[in-house]
């Protein structure tokens, strides 16, 4: 099979839209409509249900999907082992960052990186940490920096970089703003914004009022944490947030209550780590640590 077919097969999955796939991979879309039909004539079966502008996988396509991201994981690798045979630090590095981390965390270690090492090309892209999670796991992406999930799969080696602490916190003229230590009863009268129960951070604040047997109240949620940041500034109601993100918003002290999520890097525990990637978990530590790179 033609791996630019398979590579196009597989960003349609992902995308849900021959568009968006066309943008990702730099090409029109009558040329990533082409190279599905090539391999569709290939394989003998339609991959692609097309509604529209959007398209889901047929059932011979759910098959082959698998099969065509480890096929392309291998073949990635075969490349960088011919590309470490040098010693150095080159070709691609694939990285799954999540959208905080990359926002708070990482710029200056990306920056330290690329200086140290300009023949490593960075293929980065940025998403939840749940879904980076899973491309580490199916093989897609070599090295993920996240919230550290709750529980860890066997073929997954996390290591934890930064304790990040949740807080509660509401905007300054909130209602709750003006108790000086409340319950967790007391937040649960009001609306809360958090993010959705897929994301490990969401987990961590419904698992402490669930717990308790306290139903929270909520009319909305995002993945996003700065947004929620936004609408919990103008009012719209409380949430729990990483102090990165507390800024002007008022923080609650909860009596006996102390949260944290765990941030770091995960890679798959069958796969070894290519120089490039290696590079970079050394750049992370050593910036983390405050060691100036050569």
């Amino acid at each position: 099979m033609d791996n630019q077919n398979l590579k196009a097969f597989i960003c349609v999955a992902s995308c849900g839209s021959f568009s968006d796939a066309a943008h990702q991979l730099y090409l029109t879309q009558s040329a990533v409509s082409k190279r599905i039909a090539q391999l569709e004539q290939q394989v003998g079966r339609q991959l692609f249900d097309r509604f529209g502008r959007q398209v889901s996988l047929t059932e011979a396509g759910s098959a082959l999907l698998p099969r065509a991201q480890h096929i392309l994981s291998r073949c990635d690798e075969a490349l960088q082992a011919l590309e470490d045979l040098s010693g150095q630090a080159s070709g691609i590095l694939r990285l799954a960052i999540s959208h905080h981390l990359g926002l708070h965390r990482l710029p200056p270690i990306l920056k330290a990186f690329t200086r140290k090492y300009p023949d490593v090309r960075l293929d980065i892209q940025f998403m939840d940490s749940e879904v980076a999670y899973q491309r580490v796991l199916e093989g897609a992406t070599e090295i993920a920096v996240i919230t550290l999930a709750l529980e860890t799969h066997k073929s997954i080696i996390g290591h934890r970089v930064w304790h990040d602490p949740l807080k509660f916190i509401c905007a300054p003229d909130h209602p709750l703003a003006k108790l000086n230590q409340p319950l967790l009863t007391d937040l649960a009268a009001y609306p809360v914004v958090l993010p959705g129960l897929n994301t490990y951070t969401g987990r961590i604040v419904q698992n402490l009022f669930s717990e308790r047997n306290i139903p929270l109240s909520s009319s909305m949620s995002t993945n996003y944490l700065e947004t929620i940041s936004t609408l919990i500034a103008i009012g719209l109601g409380w949430s729990v947030l990483p102090v990165t993100l507390v800024n002007d918003l008022k923080i609650m002290p909860v009596d006996g209550v102390i949260m944290a999520r765990e941030l770091g890097y995960i890679h798959h525990r069958q796969r070894s780590l290519s120089n490039a990637a290696q590079a970079f978990l050394g750049t992370l530590n050593g910036v983390v640590q405050g060691i100036t790179p050569d």
